[in-house]
């Protein structure tokens, strides 16, 4: 591995007087995602020097992923910024001008439309239908008070009845569902649309939630998550600007891209030290000492370390925490991995040269007449286009043009990444002709499409606290190894990072931004309390 040297001007930066005398600390930071970047960032500020970090894929960013087309960006991955009050990749966008360009129409302060602007959402039936405006909004404001119902768990201690099963989706249902077949005034032929309604915002809601359905996300914990006031923010050159910020002051040979882990060696003993052939440093007055953690890449080569930063996403660390780490990780943070739940939520963009929709409509959004009753929204592989959700029109069309960005989540999604291109295009033509009853809108001259499920260095797009886990599984997952009971052991050898370590805000960008800040300054702590010990106080 290359190395170089990071300069500092400082005669008494942080670490010179904390180690006092000791080498650097060599610290690995595994990804180059928020987290990563954002823990990396932090460290070289306040003085740490042996600092590498490895990224699995040829780019930054993990699931920040922002495509030039055209004279515009799009975004495969984040897309928003969540809330603007005191969060800080707001500030990070608002201090370098990000937002300047940002319209009226990109600043979305609604909860249950994936993309918001001053327009009307169009709700259309399988039958080529839309859905009468003033009835989509007294559903609309039915459905609100219930989702304001299952806040109310976690935020005010209200028991969970068992008919629930502690299920979002179950709870909903069945609330929605007996309060629609209560109302006096409503025809048959109305209550089956607004309970097909119910269907398409359970979509929705599982898009935003990225998990399978809403029948999997924890009713006692859904109040937990945390929303920052303030409207939602589209970053107009794309939210890699903010990657970029975060990484502009790293030097290149700290990064290191196409560098896949295949196992973090913790708790090393100093015959394994031996084994994985220690390079201790040969300073002058240094005595060599060993490494408590080896990462091994897929390549062969093996990096030694007193810390180790792992952002890896859920999704991965589901797929490969027994072998990724040796030893294997306690039962306690294996089970929180597994109970945690994640799921994949992608976008299928479709260019058009002209508008086939009103100037006045902002999405439109499938509900299937057919599914009033459905119990579960998992369909038959063959019938995966079933989980689309909506198509949202992308503003201002100065910027994008006549483009169109669809949802879709869950098994069904990864079934659509299985799909090629053509394949998706033509089913999702054919959906608009029959949900919109226009049979002359032509195919899109383009698609582009996301693929968060199958990218093996990603495995889903953001967690989410599944039926069965909770906020302390959260807690468990973010706690470093070895546990400080171990106090034997070398400490903070393993560190943990990413949107899923964050209790209150888990799925978002600032969660991971803030999740690898929290990392850095342990180990900035650390250092400064071997400082305490160590140094005389000034008196």
């Amino acid at each position: 591995m290359q190395s170089c040297e990071i300069s500092s001007d400082s005669t008494d930066d942080p670490l010179s007087s904390a180690l006092h005398g000791h080498r650097q600390p060599r610290i690995v930071v595994i990804g180059a995602g928020l987290a990563g970047l954002a823990a990396t960032k932090t460290l070289l500020e306040n003085g740490f020097t042996n600092v590498t970090v490895l990224e699995a894929s040829d780019r930054i960013g993990g699931r920040v992923q922002s495509i030039q087309h055209g004279k515009t960006t799009l975004e495969l991955g984040a897309t928003w910024i969540h809330g603007a009050n005191g969060n800080p990749v707001y500030h990070l966008a608002e201090d370098n001008g990000l937002l300047e360009h940002t319209t009226e129409e990109e600043r979305s302060v609604g909860r249950i439309s994936l993309y918001a602007k001053n327009g009307v959402a169009h709700y259309q039936t399988n039958n080529g239908k839309r859905i009468p405006k003033d009835l989509v909004e007294e559903f609309s404001d039915l459905y609100n008070e219930v989702y304001e119902l299952t806040q109310e768990f976690f935020q005010n201690g209200k028991p969970v009845g068992a008919e629930s099963q502690n299920s979002v989706g179950i709870f909903t249902r069945d609330v929605v569902r007996k309060k629609i077949m209560l109302d006096p005034y409503d025809s048959e032929s109305i209550r089956k649309l607004k309970l097909s309604m119910l269907q398409q915002y359970l979509k929705v809601e599982s898009c935003e939630s990225s998990s399978p359905n809403m029948d999997e996300v924890s009713l006692s914990e859904f109040g937990e998550w945390t929303e920052i006031p303030g409207a939602h923010h589209v970053i107009p050159t794309g939210f890699i600007k903010v990657v970029e910020i975060l990484a502009q002051d790293i030097p290149s040979c700290v990064l290191h891209l196409s560098k896949p882990v295949r196992r973090v060696h913790w708790n090393c003993s100093s015959q394994d030290a031996e084994e994985f052939g220690d390079q201790v440093d040969h300073n002058q007055d240094q005595r060599p000492s060993p490494s408590p953690v080896c990462v091994e890449c897929e390549d062969g080569e093996r990096l030694l370390a007193d810390h180790v930063i792992l952002t890896a996403s859920l999704g991965v660390l589901k797929k490969a925490h027994k072998t990724l780490f040796s030893p294997g990780l306690p039962q306690d943070k294996a089970q929180a991995i597994q109970k945690l739940g994640i799921s994949t939520t992608d976008k299928i963009f479709l260019e058009f040269a002209e508008p086939f929709w009103s100037p006045e409509c902002n999405s439109i959004q499938f509900v299937w007449e057919d599914e009033a009753q459905l119990e579960s929204q998992a369909y038959p592989e063959e019938l995966w286009y079933r989980k689309i959700c909506s198509f949202d029109v992308l503003y201002p069309p100065e910027r994008y043009g006549h483009m169109l960005s669809g949802w879709i989540c869950g098994e069904e999604a990864l079934r659509m990444e299985r799909c090629d291109d053509e394949t998706v295009a033509e089913i999702c033509t054919e959906l608009l002709r029959q949900f919109t009853g226009n049979q002359n809108i032509p195919k899109p001259r383009r698609i582009l499409r996301s693929s968060w499920g199958s990218n093996p260095y990603i495995r889903g797009s953001y967690s989410f606290t599944r039926v069965g886990s909770s906020g302390r599984d959260v807690e468990k997952l973010a706690e470093p190894l070895p546990y400080i009971k171990n106090t034997k052991a070398p400490p903070l050898q393993v560190l943990f990072a990413g949107e899923a370590t964050h209790r209150k805000y888990y799925s978002t960008t600032h969660g991971a931004l803030l999740s690898g800040q929290r990392e850095a300054n342990r180990l900035m702590e650390l250092y400064q309390y071997s400082c305490a010990e160590t140094t005389k106080p000034n008196i």
